[in-house]
């Protein structure tokens, strides 16, 4: 199988919202109920500085994508996560601007493949073809706190937990935010 990795500006991965979101829902097995406001939230991603996109193409469809953007105060993701390691008592920061994984970060809002194409190294070719050459120190992320493929790839290419049982909201799972040092590292899972 040949897999074609394409990025998309702004402006093209607006035009591909409605397909990038169907690749979302397959991977995370989301209820359509729970789809209404995502094709806004990754709009307004596509105006964030540092802002990159990439697809990976399969047998004529997009079999997976990713990206990111430089993160900042007055991001939501940013600003949750930065107040949350401000009161983690683990971390002993007393405030969120001393903690130096959000200093000058890029935060990986989505990494997503299509069930039928998973285990075959697209996400993590996406992975480290979206992070190469980024002019950041860290990367950052947040994923089910759940011993799953998604979180194993992750910590093969050398993501560490930042925050467990993290709740965005009152109502959903817990997540792990995680972060790693740039460049990542291109080693396999040893687990």
């Amino acid at each position: 199988m040949k897999v074609t990795d394409s990025e998309l500006g702004p402006q093209e991965f607006r035009a591909a919202i409605r397909e990038l979101v169907a690749v979302y829902a397959a991977a995370m097995n989301v209820p359509e109920r729970m789809l209404g406001g995502r094709e806004a939230i990754m709009d307004r991603h596509a105006a964030s500085a540092g802002f990159r996109c990439l697809t990976a193409t399969a047998d004529g469809v997009i079999a997976g994508f990713t990206y990111g953007f430089h993160g900042e105060t007055g991001q939501w993701w940013h600003d949750m996560v930065a107040g949350a390691l401000a009161v983690d008592p683990r971390n002993g920061y007393q405030d969120q601007s001393a903690y130096p994984w959000l200093d000058d970060s890029f935060e990986i809002a989505e990494l997503h493949v299509l069930p039928p194409y998973q285990g075959m190294g697209i996400g993590r070719s996406l992975l480290l073809s979206l992070t190469a050459e980024r002019e950041e120190r860290t990367a950052v992320l947040s994923t089910a706190d759940a011993p799953t493929p998604a979180r194993r790839l992750y910590r093969g290419v050398g993501f560490t937990d930042l925050l467990t049982g993290f709740r965005f909201s009152g109502s959903e799972p817990p997540y792990a935010v995680m972060g790693a040092q740039l460049p990542l590292r291109d080693a396999r899972p040893t687990d």
